[in-house]
Order: structure tokens, then C-alpha cells, then sequence
């Protein structure tokens, strides 16, 4: 007989909502409880999140979850995912927010970045870090809240500041005061090195990053930290942690180097397991902390795409374009092709592999022809474009993709994964169950707690059917398709 406490309850820190979803050890889904999450755009490439409203987002999912399958005696550990690159500025005492979150999508500190770079320091950075310099990362963000935010900076100078992603934020409030963040999302921050267990004294000063502020670095699966009871009625441990695209990484099984999935949800996001050789890129894509057990890490190459769904969230809230998302299939499948329609969704400027942060998006290709259909389809094969430039990056680095696990809410569009192998000339694979980050934070969680010896038997247990798509595209039409895609992408 089980005992009671088997299930894995995963806290999911979302870009656009917050949830909580309990697993039971054979991977099927016993509860989901979800809220959105409001983004604040003050100005023209500023993104930022309420770090209380996430707290209290997360608390109110995870104890309605709870609820739903019995209460916290049944619930083993803890798992959190969360959106990476977000820094969450707090008083260490208080535990008050001390300014509104910097979401990983917010340009503000481009013009510090760009200064970085002409002063020579991205090959640095980069061979160190795996990563560049982008507003995408959390450090140089952290530089803007302590020089433009005055209670930051007092916070600062009188040793109470605590800064950290999303991970650390909600682990400082499960937790009573603990300041941990995991080697996973530590590495997304242009302060860790790929090689080195801790914060870089370094690079903290590169940055103009105090490192007292900094949390400690730690393991994505084990005894990690405990919630108090005062939440959801029981002590619990929290046995995994790992930013989203990690998770979602471990999630599809890819634990043998060369595996590789993509994520479609706000971003698009595309890892290749790389195994235990620390990855260096020629064509500016990024090396990063797959994950990190026993203090050895597995590392990964990664392509980050900054706009993928939150394209057809525009076209719905600001163009009344689509009432759902899902309506872009069906308008996707009523047009023969875009009708000579691109779309470039360089929102937030361009990510890998051209890191472009000043280019904005572009509509070309419009005639009196074109109708919401071709611009539903035109956003759509924009998907497959981008990854098809990921592809390419990632054969150039030598990682060239043999197949690709596709996850992530966009990826239930039926349409756009056809359209994607048939871009890519390639099998492309979806789970029946898209959710993988949620899964991996589930099999870190696992793993963790002891219920599985590894994380390969994690995932035997808890992972599920997938369903494939081949390619069936004539060579001429996709070399049509990209020739259109170069032409826009050269004008934005």
C-alpha cells in the first residue's frame, strides 16, 4: 500500500499566470488550479510583474490544489518552475517588495548592455556565463532598481536588500526567510559562472551587483528547503526547482545529450541537452545550467525566442483580431496560403540567434487581398520561422537537430506543429499532455523526495504518449517561405 503522501504538488510561476498542479506518482495530473497574472507596460520595451500579486497568486492556486486532493498529508514535496530572468527586488526583514518586478521580456537597460559591449566586456561575459549582453538578463536589471530606485538602494547601503527570479521571491515567502535560488535559474542571471559553484565576486562588480544581496545557489532536486505549515496546513519540503525551460526540458525526457525540445508559450525556447561538457557557441546562441543534482551539472545550448504566443495574445487584446486563441488554426486552415503575408514579431525586439533589441515588429506583404485569415496564418508560420533560424544556429554549433519534442500551450495547435516539421524538413513530436514544465518540475520533485532513484526513472514513470508529425511540404514551397521571411526579416 502507498503511503498517504505521494503526490507532487508544482508550483507553476508563469510570464502570464500563475498555478499550481498536483501530480501523482504514475504522472497523471490530480488537480490544476490557475490565475493570470497582470503585466504593466509603463513605458514603450517595459515589462513588469506585481511581485505580491505572484505571491499571493501562487498561494491562493497552490491551496485550492491542496484542497482538491485532500490536503497537505497527502502531499509528499514541492515543486516550483518559474519565469526566468525576472529579478524581484525585497526587503530582507520585512519581506515587502521593495519596487515591481523586472520581467525577463523588459528592454529598459539596453542602453547599459550596449555600453558593455563597446567597452569590450561580452566576450568575457559570454565565455564565462554562456550568456551576452542583453536587457533579457537579470543583472543588469538589478543595476537599474538599485540606481533608479531610491528604496532598493537604501535597502542596499543598510545590508537588508534581497534580490532574486521569481524562484527565490516565492521560496522566501513558502519558506519563512530562506534565500535560495537554483543552479538553473542562478545561471540566467550574467553572475554565475557555467564552471563555478557560486556567484562570481567578478562579474557581481562588472555589474555593480552586491552579492550579499545575491541568494544562495543550490541543487534542482533534493532536500532543498521546507514550507511552513502555515500555508497549506502541513510542513512540506520543497524537494525541485528549475526555471520553466529547463523544467520543460526534463519534462520531454531529454536526459541523453543531443535530445531537444522547443516550448511554445509566451516565448518560444529551444534547449539541446548537451550533457556534462560546458557548451561555448559561435553563432550566439546560449550555453546554460540544464540542471544540477549532487552538485555535478548537465549543461545545455539554448535558443531563446522572446514573442511566440504572447503574438496571438496581441492580435486578440490589442487588434480585436481573434476572440481565442484557438481560432487561429481554424482561420490558418481557411486560407490556401498567407497570401504573401509576413509577420515579424519582433515586439520585444529580436532574441537568438540575432539579438537584435532595437528591431520592432513588422506586417509586410498587405494588399487589399489580405484578410484577418492570412494575418492568423501569417502569425502562426512565424512560429516555424523562427525556429527554423534556431535550427539553423544550432547545425552551425554543431548540434544538429535529428528530431524535436515540441510542449508548451501554442504547441495544442495542430496546424502549427504540421507547419513546423514541414519548415524544418524534420519529425516533430508532442506529449498528449503539453504541460512538460509543470511535468519536470514534477520529476525534479520526485527525484528529490526519494519516491524515484533517478531522474531517468522519474521520467519512465511519470511521462506519457506523444503523437508525431512528418514533414510533407514541397522543397519549393518552403524555399519560397523563407526566401519571404529573410526579405522581412532584413527590413525590421
Amino acid at each position: 500500500m502507498a503511503s498517504e503522501a505521494e503526490l507532487i504538488l508544482v508550483i507553476d510561476a508563469g510570464t502570464t499566470s500563475n498555478r499550481a498542479m498536483v501530480f501523482a506518482p504514475d504522472g497523471a495530473l490530480r488537480a490544476l488550479t490557475q490565475r493570470q497574472l497582470t503585466q504593466h507596460y509603463p513605458r514603450a520595451g517595459w515589462v513588469e510583474h506585481d511581485a505580491e500579486e505572484i505571491w499571493q497568486g501562487v498561494l491562493a492556486c497552490a491551496r485550492q490544489a491542496v484542497a482538491q486532493v485532500g490536503g497537505a498529508a497527502r502531499i509528499a514535496a514541492v515543486g516550483v518552475t518559474n519565469q526566468r530572468e525576472t529579478v524581484v527586488a525585497w526587503d530582507k526583514t520585512s519581506g515587502t517588495p521593495l519596487a515591481r518586478a523586472l520581467v525577463w521580456q523588459d528592454r529598459r537597460t539596453e542602453p547599459a548592455c550596449a555600453q558593455l559591449r563597446r567597452d569590450g566586456h561580452e566576450a568575457v561575459v559570454q565565455a564565462r556565463t554562456g550568456l551576452l549582453l542583453d536587457p533579457y538578463f537579470s543583472a543588469t536589471k538589478m543595476r537599474w532598481l538599485l540606481d533608479e530606485v531610491p528604496e532598493v538602494r537604501a535597502a542596499a547601503d543598510a545590508g537588508r536588500l534581497a534580490f532574486g527570479t521569481v524562484d527565490s521571491w516565492l521560496l522566501f515567502r513558502l519558506t519563512g526567510g530562506a534565500h535560495l535560488t537554483d543552479a538553473t535559474n542562478a545561471s540566467r542571471t550574467a553572475l554565475l559562472p557555467l564552471e563555478g559553484a557560486c556567484w562570481d565576486e567578478a562579474l557581481c562588480d562588472l555589474f555593480g551587483v552586491p552579492r550579499a544581496a545575491l541568494p544562495e545557489v543550490c541543487d534542482s532536486a533534493g532536500d532543498l528547503a521546507m514550507v511552513e505549515a502555515q500555508w497549506f496546513g502541513a510542513v512540506v519540503p520543497v524537494t525541485g526547482i528549475a526555471g520553466d525551460q529547463q523544467a520543460a526540458t526534463l519534462g520531454q525526457g531529454c536526459l541523453a545529450p543531443g535530445a531537444t525540445k522547443a516550448t511554445y508559450g509566451t516565448g518560444a525556447f529551444v534547449l539541446a541537452n548537451m550533457g556534462d561538457k560546458v557548451p561555448a557557441s559561435r553563432h550566439r546562441l546560449l550555453a546554460t545550467v540544464l540542471c544540477q543534482l549532487g552538485g555535478v551539472r548537465t549543461y545545455a545550448l539554448e535558443g531563446s525566442v522572446f514573442v511566440a504566443g504572447s503574438l496571438v495574445q496581441w492580435l486578440r487584446d490589442s487588434l480585436g483580431l481573434v476572440d481565442a486563441a484557438a481560432e487561429t488554426e481554424v482561420l490558418a486552415r481557411s486560407v490556401p496560403d498567407c497570401g504573401g503575408v509576413v509577420i515579424v514579431p519582433a515586439l520585444s525586439g529580436l532574441g537568438a540567434p540575432h539579438w537584435r533589441a532595437e528591431a520592432r515588429a513588422s506586417i509586410t506583404g498587405l494588399s487589399f487581398a489580405s484578410s484577418r485569415a492570412h494575418l492568423a496564418r501569417a502569425a502562426l508560420e512565424a512560429m516555424a520561422m523562427q525556429t527554423r533560424d534556431l535550427a539553423e544556429a544550432f547545425a552551425a554549433d554543431g548540434a544538429r537537430w535529428t528530431s524535436l519534442r515540441i510542449d508548451g500551450g501554442m504547441s495544442a495547435n495542430d496546424w502549427m506543429a504540421q507547419d513546423i516539421a514541414d519548415v524544418l524538413d524534420l519529425t516533430v513530436e508532442r506529449p498528449e499532455f503539453v504541460e512538460t514544465t509543470a511535468l519536470g518540475a514534477a520529476v525534479l520533485a520526485a527525484h528529490g523526495a526519494g519516491l524515484f532513484p533517478s531522474l531517468a526513472a522519474a521520467v519512465e514513470a511519470m511521462g506519457g504518449k506523444r503523437r508525431a508529425f512528418s514533414p510533407d511540404m514541397a522543397g519549393a514551397v518552403r524555399d519560397e517561405r523563407v526566401r519571404l521571411w529573410e526579405k522581412a526579416l532584413a527590413s525590421v
